[in-house]
């Protein structure tokens, strides 16, 4: 062990220009004023290009809790990873956030502008503050210079593993825990490289509980590891960085994934050998997911699942709300009966609850999430589903983005149909499905591939049908007036307009009027189902119509 002099000689052999003391540092972030009750929170993503949705559900969970409490919502960027790093990965992530209604009252706004009094919010730029706490608990003599090369950790490992003891750097496999100073004045001036790693006193053996505020109260067991807290490139690890960072920036609670929770001991133990009050921790669940089997339960993973990179609803158009309302419901199982209870009220409006936080694990479905995606959209006025739709073609589809603008009024119309009345049309999951909806419309996307009838329908009596119908079709008719003619074609040319009465003698009828709507739905749509024929048929236009029944007629005549 070395003496205070000996610790206090080795800070400043490590440090030797650094003069910023503890002291200077919480005078320069002083304690915020904030009332009982009120919540700052942080999230703390790290720029690697890829957002995940799990970032979306955390980054909504953080400013969700925090603003319902009157209190302050942070984003920090982890950046001391720079080989995963990527260019404009800051903008990236504030866009990526912002795109989903998540925005922050402190910290990066793009990877030049910062806003707050307690930054700077990226890591990269707080090394100063880093080397302080650095220098502070060297001179504690509860950190120390560690010298030992990758090659002989890899020989630790390897030893430990046949020896059938855990793997780490702790006790009398830290070699330079109780270096002498001679020792490590050597390697300095050899100019070795060394990371500063954490002098543990705990044990394994000991036990102490906690309460994270969704988990309860655990029993976890002390850390004993050496755990690195500055890497050798000056830059500290998330464990080190943590504790300062919170504590500087007020926060209240630390709200973080489930992967951090085995690292708590670790992060007490630092907490403490920094002279900080601890922070309580509350930890939830990551997202997860069925297997194709359906026999168990996995995290949901940007490798596997297309659905875990939130390009993925940017870029097929899913509504943001409606995916921000399912992250609510994830995290509190309760949203989806208070939406019901409170259809018209905006999702800021439900309160989120710590303790309602489901512990095993939230099951991601991207079939519930298509679910709430379709009744969140039906919601919406027909202008509000064009310019939805707009915004996604600007981005993803030229086309159909010249399509909407040069036809707004046209294709306000074709979203209106069936977007009122007792029962709304749900088909639309996200904005890219405009472009089916469109399809119906437009001769330029309409391809004429048509579902085939014929078991059902032979194509002279189509034909007959449809000859017959245009004689009968006028826009003026209501769709009351609309069905009744076609009733009354359907009994002429011997169709039943009554079910049962057609079920008891089907050697009498041709088949149903059923049928007939059918031959007229192919002939104008192409499909067997398709929107409110008479509302299509009425967008269309008489001309149009009439042009959609004579290619048609066409079609059927060439089919051997």
């Amino acid at each position: 062990m070395r003496t205070a002099e000996e610790n206090q000689e080795l800070a400043n052999l490590l440090f030797p220009n650094h003069n910023t003391s503890v002291e200077d540092l919480f005078e320069r972030y002083p304690k915020r004023n904030i009332e009982k009750g009120e919540m700052i929170l942080r999230f703390a993503p790290s720029p690697t290009g890829f957002l995940h949705i799990g970032s979306v559900y955390t980054g909504m969970i953080c400013t969700k809790l925090s603003k319902q409490s009157g209190g302050l919502a942070i984003l920090r960027i982890e950046d001391t990873d720079k080989k995963r790093e990527v260019e404009d990965g800051v903008t990236m992530i504030v866009n990526g956030l912002k795109g989903f209604g998540i925005s922050f009252d402190e910290g990066p706004s793009d990877d030049k502008n910062q806003k707050g009094e307690y930054g700077p919010y990226i890591q990269s730029q707080r090394l100063d503050i880093y080397k302080t706490f650095a220098k502070e608990i060297v001179k504690k003599g509860n950190a120390y210079p560690c010298f030992i090369s990758e090659e002989e950790l890899i020989s630790i490992r390897k030893e430990q593993k046949s020896l059938g003891v855990r793997t780490g750097y702790y006790g009398k496999w830290a070699k330079w825990r109780d270096a002498s100073l001679e020792e490590i004045k050597k390697e300095l001036d050899k100019g070795t490289p060394y990371v500063i790693r954490l002098y543990s006193t705990g044990s394994i053996d000991n036990t102490f509980e906690m309460i994270d505020l969704i988990k309860g109260k655990v029993t976890l067991r002390e850390n004993d590891m050496d755990a690195v807290l500055l890497k050798s490139d000056g830059f500290p690890t998330y464990h080190f960085a943590h504790p300062i960072d919170d504590t500087l920036m007020g926060i209240t609670l630390v709200t973080r994934g489930d992967e951090w929770f085995p690292s708590v001991p670790l992060h007490f133990e630092i907490f403490q050998k920094l002279g900080l009050e601890q922070i309580p921790y509350a930890h939830f669940s990551p997202l997860m997911k069925v297997d194709h089997e359906g026999k168990s339960k996995r995290k949901l993973s940007k490798r596997k699942d297309p659905e875990a990179d939130v390009s993925f609803y940017i870029n097929h158009g899913y509504p943001k709300e409606a995916v921000i309302e399912y992250l609510l419901n994830l995290a509190n199982s309760n949203f989806s009966d208070w939406r019901i209870q409170n259809p018209d009220k905006s999702h800021n409006e439900f309160v989120l609850k710590i303790e309602k936080f489901n512990k095993a694990g939230s099951l991601f479905d991207i079939v519930k999430l298509s679910d709430m995606c379709k009744d969140y959209i039906s919601t919406l006025s027909a202008q509000q589903v064009y310019e939805n739709c707009l915004e996604w073609a600007k981005l993803h589809d030229s086309k159909i983005e010249k399509l909407l603008l040069e036809n707004k009024e046209y294709c306000i119309s074709i979203f209106n149909i069936e977007r009122s009345g007792a029962k709304i049309r749900k088909d639309i999951v996200k904005f890219e499905d405009c472009k089916e909806q469109l399809a119906l419309f437009f001769d330029e996307l309409f391809i004429g591939e048509y579902e085939d009838i014929l078991e059902m329908v032979s194509k002279e009596i189509q034909k007959e049908i449809l000859s017959e119908y245009k004689k009968i079709y006028s826009t003026k008719d209501n769709e009351v007036e609309w069905f009744e003619k076609v009733k009354e074609l359907s009994k002429k040319l011997g169709f039943s307009t009554d079910r049962k009465e057609y079920e008891a003698n089907k050697e009498k009828f041709k088949g149903t009027v059923g049928d007939v709507a059918m031959v007229l739905r192919v002939a104008i749509t192409g499909r067997t189902k398709s929107p409110n024929l008479y509302q299509v048929m009425l967008v269309l236009g008489e001309e149009k119509v009439m042009q959609r029944l004579d290619k048609y007629i066409s079609y059927i005549s060439k089919m051997v």
